[in-house]
């Protein structure tokens, strides 16, 4: 997936590298696997189980699990 349209209106798109769209998000099981390996090589580091999108406008969260280009979940800040 590239490009959606949050629900407050503005286009989400990550088809730029790098992006502001796009977060890199891992569990901290995860990354402890990660740090738990002999030698870090950057470009062996696996992705996160969940791709997360935040829209710069709303801060609304969108997440995405592996191959489902409809997202999971998604939050929004609440208001006081």
């Amino acid at each position: 997936m590239a490009r959606m349209n949050c629900k407050c209106g503005n286009i989400l798109s990550t088809t730029q590298v790098p992006n502001d769209i796009e977060l890199w998000v891992y569990t901290d099981k995860e990354w402890e696997d990660i740090m738990d390996c002999e030698m870090l090589i950057p470009w062996e580091i696996p992705l996160p189980t969940y791709d997360v999108w935040m829209c710069p406008k709303c801060k609304r969260l969108y997440v995405f699990e592996e191959g489902n280009n409809v997202p999971i979940m998604s939050y929004v800040l609440e208001n006081d």
